[in-house]
């Protein structure tokens, strides 16, 4: 029989790098939830991605036991990474801060694609270009037009 879903809480948190302080630990905590059972497995399964900003999306059960899914690195942060900055430009319609290649895009696009909601990755790398020129990013060339078949 399945458990009662009480409620959800999404957090970010760097893999590898749970701990029971803030953010972490009062948000579980308030929840009545293990914190240090969290931590543990945490840490655990996100050991290959070690320092990366990861979304998690923790499912809350009636009984206060939890499940929960790490998600792919959010876009900004794997653009930013790319380009070697720190952070976006604080006016990206007339600071930009830096360029990116449509071979780059289509790298995190892959990465990306399981949380991102297109079916093909063209379509995401539109919609990581979009974020990237919303960060003051500069995409470099033209979009890499594939061949339709009829």
């Amino acid at each position: 029989m399945a458990k009662e879903i009480s409620g959800y809480l999404k957090l970010q948190v760097r893999g590898g790098q749970a701990n029971p302080s803030p953010p972490v630990g009062p948000a579980l905590g308030s929840k009545g939830l293990n914190i240090m059972d969290f931590c543990k497995q945490f840490n655990a399964r996100s050991q290959e991605k070690m320092g990366q900003l990861l979304p998690v999306l923790v499912t809350i059960y009636a009984d206060k036991s939890f499940d929960f899914v790490i998600k792919t690195p959010p876009a900004p942060v794997m653009i930013l990474e790319a380009i070697k900055k720190k952070k976006g430009s604080s006016e990206p319609n007339r600071d930009k801060i830096g360029s990116i290649t449509w071979d780059q895009i289509k790298q995190i696009a892959e990465v990306k694609m399981p949380d991102l909601n297109a079916f093909k990755i063209e379509s995401a790398m539109k919609m990581l270009a979009g974020t990237a020129r919303s960060m003051g990013v500069r995409v470099q060339g033209e979009f890499p037009q594939t061949e339709t078949v009829q």
